[in-house]
């Protein structure tokens, strides 16, 4: 009889809940939908298994989501390089365009738009507090660094520049904004304090 990993008596499970996510964020870079029954399927594992994972399928896309937002804006700020606001400055408007032009945003916007929205901006969600919180790492790094002072908490301003990014990439088709990564770019200049 075989012994799961967690001691008892059973089948071991077929694959991690990392090897689901990463199948999953494949799908999604190669802009195709994320189908759980599928990742399943493939990993030769139960519903039952991804449900107690990830509990619906919209917590699977926010899990992939987020943890790509935040292996992303680590790396650019990384390539960015430089220091104070110029520096962030120039790795949001990178981050931003990126999400602008991704296949796997473009596609699940096309297909699912209303839960793509959900996902990705609900505050009781994975994807906006984790986004918050990775770039305010950025800014907190900055400050401590001295290289850049905010008139206000790390914290407010990664909220702001996060929520910016939602209207201006996502939400504002109405005002005609979406995708609008130039003006989004001078918004977040001005609150870096930059002209």
């Amino acid at each position: 009889m075989a012994t799961a990993a967690t001691g008892r008596p059973g089948r071991p499970a077929a694959a991690t809940r990392e090897a689901a996510i990463r199948l999953a964020r494949r799908n999604f870079l190669g802009g195709d939908r994320i189908d759980v029954q599928a990742i399943a399927r493939e990993l030769g594992l139960a519903r039952a298994t991804m449900h107690r994972w990830f509990g619906t399928r919209e917590m699977l896309i926010g899990e992939v989501l987020a943890e790509l937002g935040e292996q992303r804006v680590a790396a650019i700020r990384a390539e960015v390089g430089g220091e104070g606001a110029p520096a962030l400055l120039e790795c949001f408007d990178r981050i931003n365009r990126e999400l602008a032009s991704n296949p796997g945003m473009t596609a699940l916007f096309a297909a699912e738009q209303e839960r793509a929205l959900r996902i990705l901006t609900s505050s009781a969600g994975i994807v906006q507090p984790r986004m918050v919180a990775a770039i305010e790492r950025v800014i907190d790094a900055e400050m401590r660094r001295g290289t850049f002072a905010s008139p206000i908490a790390a914290s407010t301003l990664a909220y702001a520049i996060v929520r910016l990014a939602e209207s201006f990439l996502y939400n504002d088709a109405i005002a005609g904004m979406r995708g609008d990564a130039d003006r989004l770019r001078e918004v977040e200049a001005a609150l870096l304090g930059l002209r």
